[in-house]
């Protein structure tokens, strides 16, 4: 599953994924450099990029062979070292109790739970005040939309019919949907406050051999961040990115 996980990240597809969140997430922290937590951290990227722009982040993750990629990521980018600390935990077994962060990412793993309200949960607890959390997660609105742009449209029709929550992933995972809709709800009966939400890989989530050059890849993003916050085009995105923050003074850094 690393190996996959790895090359489907370094893909067109998954750059787009990382690039639109990475944008979203950097623009909602303050210039200054905040405490970040990286829940399901995988190989490191969101991790890596955030400590780039000068954040301080713990990058967690149950699989110690994500982490020992991470780590690998991390020594050819000594300059960052500083920045970034690596914690084998799952959601449930963070070891944190009243600590709290500018910050919390959880991106790539509700889709694996049965279930978000717990989830939500906990994660809202380690965000401090004025901070955000940020969830990135499968979009049950859009199952289906992939199938039926590959051409897959038996699949697709039974998918749309029976108003699926599940369908195959990247991974050949069957995979769980959540609404931005409940994950909001779910943040505000946590105290949190709703932020716009995005859509993710609109129009590119469906062709495993896209393979842009830097020019055609530039423009698809931005076409893609253009879409990512209106409507109708977020809600037929593949991944839901939802937002919210903490009402209150963020403490001094």
């Amino acid at each position: 599953m690393g190996r996959d996980y790895a090359e489907h990240s370094g893909s067109a597809r998954g750059r787009l994924r990382h690039d639109l969140v990475a944008r979203r997430v950097l623009a909602e922290l303050p210039d200054r450099p905040s405490r970040v937590l990286d829940v399901g951290c995988g190989d490191g990227e969101m991790s890596l990029r955030l400590a780039a722009a000068g954040h301080r982040v713990t990058a967690a993750d149950p699989s110690a062979g994500m982490l020992a990629a991470a780590g690998h990521r991390l020594r050819a980018r000594p300059e960052l070292a500083p920045r970034v600390g690596f914690l084998e935990a799952g959601l449930h077994e963070l070891p944190f109790g009243a600590e709290q962060f500018d910050a919390v990412c959880c991106h790539g793993v509700l889709m694996y739970l049965d279930e978000p309200a717990a989830a939500i949960a906990r994660l809202a607890g380690l965000v401090a005040p004025g901070g955000v959390l940020s969830v990135l997660t499968k979009n049950r609105a859009a199952i289906g939309a992939r199938e039926a742009l590959r051409g897959e449209y038996e699949v697709a029709r039974e998918l749309i019919e029976r108003g699926a929550a599940t369908s195959v992933g990247n991974l050949g995972l069957a995979i769980r949907g959540d609404t931005a809709e409940e994950l909001d709800r779910l943040a505000a009966a946590q105290g949190l406050v709703p932020l716009p939400w995005q859509g993710v890989r609109v129009f590119h989530d469906h062709r495993d051999d896209w393979a842009p050059g830097p020019e055609e890849y530039a423009l698809a993003l931005e076409t893609e961040w253009a879409a990512s916050a209106r409507d109708p085009y977020r809600q037929l995105g593949r991944l839901v990115h939802t937002l919210a923050r903490r009402p209150g003074s963020a403490r001094p850094s």
